[in-house]
């Protein structure tokens, strides 16, 4: 424990170092840097806000990809199920949004965001079980599919009486907006689902057979099959979950943040929390604080060109920088645990008693 928790910080100083090193490089103070996007983000009430509203989206699909990896898959398609789950939302409002009561088509416009990113999810599953396609090229290519939709809907169907441009569809009526913190874009509404989800994703990983059984087949797939785990049922359903809560993301942004489908509406916040599931692995209880200081950063770096003239695209350096450290120091950790190491050394003399013997 005391040796991880060394390769876990000099991990951060390097990490450390190396975004010093990068922001010089980029010819700026690293110390302005930090300062300038602290207070980008924590600035003012309006600010923090703003990160409690980026923070929503984070969380939700941080939590369903803590099912997917639980079941070692990396889901890659999660910015596709964001955008699926924002067009599913759209569908009800546009039908019923002059017959039916506000709030149930609300309630409509997230359950069917929900239940779009879930299929989506499945998609991406059943390309896995039975295509045997790669989970990582059928999220990608599915992403595609769906962003290629969202333009089609922007510029066709759904478009802007007498307009079609990349600013979106029509705003929704006011009527139709999640209820926010006077003119922010936090609604409380929204940040209790994600807390909720997260707390229900933390029981039922640590505390349910289900997600033991989700563990068993993530180290081992066969070995699970072998023993009677469902696998296949597990595997879909760790797609289902994760694409639905995704597409719960999607229709959040459409209620609460955008007011309308606009292509870029997952914002890139999918591949943001693939980072910040790999960064805290399996100790899901760390979700919550990364995913803030995350959030933090992604709009603190709105700041940076405004005060020092760079590209707010630093932050994304920043970010990667950190997980790939992190993911190299849980690495390097485990090489050098006493029987890490000694099972290197032992793989090692075979292979160079077999390369000696060969002729």
């Amino acid at each position: 424990m005391a040796k991880a928790l060394v390769f876990q910080v000099g991990s951060l100083i390097l990490a450390l170092v190396a975004i010093a090193l990068i922001i010089l490089l980029a010819g700026a103070s690293p110390l302005q840097v930090m300062v300038s996007m602290g207070l980008g983000a924590l600035d003012s009430p309006n600010q923090v806000a703003r990160v409690a509203a980026t923070l929503v989206p984070l969380l939700l699909c941080t939590s369903g990809l803590m099912f997917t990896f639980a079941a070692g898959l990396y889901n890659l398609g999660i910015e596709g199920q964001i955008v699926l789950g924002a067009i599913a939302a759209m569908a009800p409002i546009r039908l019923f949004q002059d017959s039916l009561p506000a709030s149930l088509v609300i309630l409509l416009a997230l359950l069917t965001g929900l239940l779009g990113g879930l299929v989506w999810g499945l998609l991406a599953g059943l390309l896995k079980v039975y295509g045997q396609v790669n989970e990582i090229f059928a999220g990608l290519g599915l992403n595609f599919v769906a962003d290629g939709l969202a333009l089609y809907l922007i510029f066709g169907p759904w478009k802007r009486p007498g307009v079609a441009s990349m600013s979106g569809t029509e705003q929704l009526s006011e009527s139709l907006w999640l209820p926010t913190l006077g003119q922010t874009e936090v609604s409380p509404i929204a940040l209790a689902i994600a807390l909720s989800a997260l707390v229900a994703t933390l029981v039922v990983l640590r505390g349910t057979y289900f997600g033991l059984q989700l563990k068993a087949i993530g180290h081992n797939l066969r070995a699970a099959y072998v023993q009677g785990v469902p696998s296949i049922r597990l595997l879909l359903s760790a797609f289902a979950i994760c694409g639905g809560l995704a597409g719960l993301a999607g229709g959040l942004q459409v209620l609460v943040v955008f007011h309308r489908l606009i292509p870029s509406i997952s914002s890139n916040l999918g591949f943001l929390a693939l980072l910040i599931a790999l960064l805290v692995g399996s100790k899901g209880w760390l979700i919550l604080p990364v995913s803030f200081f995350f959030s933090a950063l992604n709009i603190g770096s709105l700041q940076l060109p405004l005060s020092l003239n760079l590209e707010s695209s630093l932050a994304g350096v920043i970010q990667a920088t950190l997980v790939l450290f992190a993911l190299l120091g849980r690495g390097v950790s485990q090489v050098v645990k006493p029987s890490g190491l000694r099972h290197w050394l032992v793989s090692r003399c075979f292979s160079q008693a077999r390369g000696e013997g060969e002729p």
